[in-house]
């Protein structure tokens, strides 16, 4: 089914394959189809070692093996033998089933219980399991990719937490901070939305075509449905959705897709800010031999990296947007409509984890523009406006915004101008030494220290 990288229609098979082998792998067709069969072995093995079940008895080793093996050696050709089958069925699940029905044909011993294969089931409880074990692990993927990301936000914590900068709010000059604490900012964050990504609940149902054990309490009276399926669920790592309709309602994905659309938005400003310090000169581009920034200006060294995260994770976020608002809805019992919609779950993932990638080899390019940024804060007098003004609202001198405002609003402030205003205002002597010694650069309350925290 792999198709040359250059026919591919979306860029994550094709210019981005290398990068989004990983989740690609996860998300695939094939990989569908494989979790689609270990669901359905799974459930006939845990079946045959339910004493109440007459029909089906205990598994010799060898053939609970032989079955297992199905899945272990699951390969390229037997999921195109699946497609085939579809070809005729025009229904996936069912292609499964049949697919495993000829491979019991192949075991003597097997060959006679094959119509216990999906024995009970409807195809939605095959379908939201096998989605559900892939989104496990496409969540464990972006969870690392965030990981790494956020350990190299930390590393820069430290590293820049004396690097002392301008701020900028509204775009224009305010009170001033480290480079080291902006990362912070970030990096605690992302911790806090990473940590909540990793507790959602994954969840599973198993309780046939609309919800009520039906063909399972007239198949099998005896047995207590409820407590025996619950079981087979958490057998696979997932949690029980016990009240459903025929289709698990989804409610973890959204929970989870708002989640990633959370550290996303995050992230798009992360990779606005970045875009900015380098165009503030703030931070400088390595210039990578070979590269080329520009088709026509030969010395541009453009942040590709951050634009083209900030791209990605915006298509992610309105995938992510739309997989929430659709798939928490089903016409009564259920429609079709979420099916195609759960397909395209790994261009969200897939575009989020390249975003992820990008960002890390941005990162990766920059190094510090000590020099501009000094220059910058060193020059900014007009920012030292607040601490004079904080300082005479303390002995109650009237007006005091507004005698600062005069004084620098829209003018050009140099040391000189301020310490004038610090000699002429009605205040301590001890407190016009404290303002006198003040500088842009020291201006910078807790900044150094809030980065030396442990993080």
């Amino acid at each position: 089914m792999k198709k040359d990288d250059l026919l591919s229609i979306s860029p994550l098979d094709g210019r981005y394959s290398d990068i989004c082998k990983d989740i690609g792998d996860v998300f695939s067709e094939y990989s569908l189809i494989k979790h689609r069969v270990l669901v359905e072995i799974k459930w006939f093995i845990f079946l045959s070692k339910i004493d109440k079940i007459k029909g089906l008895p205990r598994l010799k080793s060898k053939d609970e093996n032989f079955i297992l093996n199905i899945y272990h050696n699951f390969n390229l050709s037997d999921a195109k033998t699946v497609k085939k089958l579809e070809s005729t069925t025009k229904h996936d699940v069912k292609a499964v089933e049949y697919f495993l029905k000829l491979k019991f044909d192949t075991n003597k011993n097997l060959k006679k219980y094959k119509e216990y294969i999906h024995i009970c089931c409807t195809s939605e409880d095959i379908n939201n399991l096998s989605y559900a074990l892939m989104i496990k692990a496409g969540r464990d993927l972006i969870c690392n990719r965030i990981r790494n990301l956020n350990l190299l936000l930390k590393k820069n914590i430290k590293k820049y937490s004396k690097n002392i900068m301008l701020s900028h709010t509204h775009g224009q000059p305010a009170t001033p901070t480290s480079m080291g604490k902006e990362f912070l900012n970030f990096y605690a964050r992302l911790n806090m939305l990473r940590n909540n990504l990793k507790t959602i609940d994954i969840m599973g149902k198993f309780n046939g075509a609309t919800g009520n054990y039906s063909a399972h309490s007239v198949t099998f009276p005896d047995i207590n449905w409820p407590i025996i399926n619950k079981k087979f669920i958490n057998s696979l790592g997932i949690k029980e959705n016990k009240y459903t309709t025929q289709i698990e309602p989804h409610d973890y994905i959204a929970e989870m897709s708002g989640k990633i659309a959370h550290v996303n938005s995050v992230l798009i400003g992360f990779s606005q800010d970045m875009w900015s310090y380098i165009s503030k000169n703030y931070f400088i581009q390595k210039n990578i031999a070979g590269e080329i920034g520009s088709s026509t200006m030969p010395h541009k060294i453009n942040p590709i990296n951050f634009e083209n995260a900030e791209g990605n994770l915006g298509i992610a976020n309105s995938v992510l947007k739309f997989i929430i608002e659709k798939l928490t809805i089903s016409r009564l019992q259920r429609d079709l409509s979420d099916s195609t919609v759960l397909r395209n779950i790994g261009i969200s993932f897939g575009y989020s984890y390249l975003a992820y990638e990008n960002l890390m080899t941005g990162l990766n390019k920059l190094s510090l523009n000590k020099d501009k940024i000094n220059e910058d804060v060193t020059d900014a007098w007009e920012i030292l406006a607040e601490p004079i003004q904080m300082i005479a609202r303390k002995y109650n001198i009237s007006n005091s915004y507004e005698l600062l405002k005069q004084a620098t609003r829209g003018r050009k402030v140099d040391k000189d101008t301020i310490h004038s205003l610090i000699n002429n205002l009605e205040i301590p002597n001890e407190e016009k030494k404290v303002l006198l010694k003040l500088t842009p650069k020291k201006y910078i309350g807790y900044a150094i220290k809030l980065c030396n925290e442990k993080h």
